[in-house]
């Protein structure tokens, strides 16, 4: 009962945090959400759906045929403990950190050539080449990335995980395996799998929904 009711007040809080109806907007997020601001690179960036009735996808993710492997259907539940997420729970997180909760962290885990194309407003870019020892990502440089950014503890070449932040990952869409490696990465490494989120969708789905988009 008691989760259930801050599940409430999270949901009450996104939502008083956007505006509604006085916006004017045709094309809103959901009945209740407009817009929702959050910050990238710290400015503000407001993400709302496009207004334009004629807009189509993003070619780069237009395409439907890829070659498998590497560009393979992923599964719905990517391991035991790590919660798929969709698009409103992407922006309460996002909105989250925007409002100073710094036990999160949203994750583009794609390579750069991918991500100057375009990324979620409110993602950083760890590469999930910078965290798979096998991809020649260097002990240091993981450890940095474990310690500075996400917030664990090395003792005696263990690591303690209790004050990690949650990390919610995506990359291309639910045919990219670039944010399942990282998550299988980190699993690997004993991060916990309740603090680790999936948005399957990705960028494909993100983009078919005219969300907004930030280079």
């Amino acid at each position: 009962m008691k989760k259930k009711h801050l599940l409430f007040i999270a949901l009450a809080t996104f939502i008083s945090s956007s505006v509604c109806s006085s916006t004017g907007l045709d094309v809103k997020i959901s009945k209740e959400i407009s817009f929702v601001d959050v910050k990238h690179n710290g400015k503000i960036v407001r993400i709302q759906r496009t207004q334009a009735p004629d807009a189509v996808i993003n070619a780069d993710y237009a395409k439907t045929s890829r070659k498998c492997p590497p560009f393979c259907i992923q599964p719905s539940k990517l391991a035991e403990g790590v919660e798929t997420i969709g698009e409103l729970e992407l922006l309460n997180y996002l909105q989250r950190i925007a409002n100073g909760d710094e036990r999160l962290l949203v994750i583009d885990s794609r390579t750069a050539d991918w991500v100057k194309k375009g990324t979620i407003p409110g993602a950083i870019n760890i590469p999930w080449t910078a965290l798979k020892p096998e991809a020649g990502a260097d002990p240091f440089q993981i450890a940095a990335i474990l310690e500075d950014r996400f917030g664990a503890i090395s003792i005696e070449d263990l690591w303690d995980f209790s004050n990690a932040k949650t990390l919610i990952l995506f990359c291309n869409g639910s045919w990219c395996g670039q944010s399942p490696s990282n998550i299988k990465t980190l699993l690997r490494f004993g991060y916990p799998a309740h603090k680790i989120k999936w948005y399957r969708g990705g960028m494909q789905d993100w983009e078919s929904l005219g969300l907004t988009v930030v280079k």
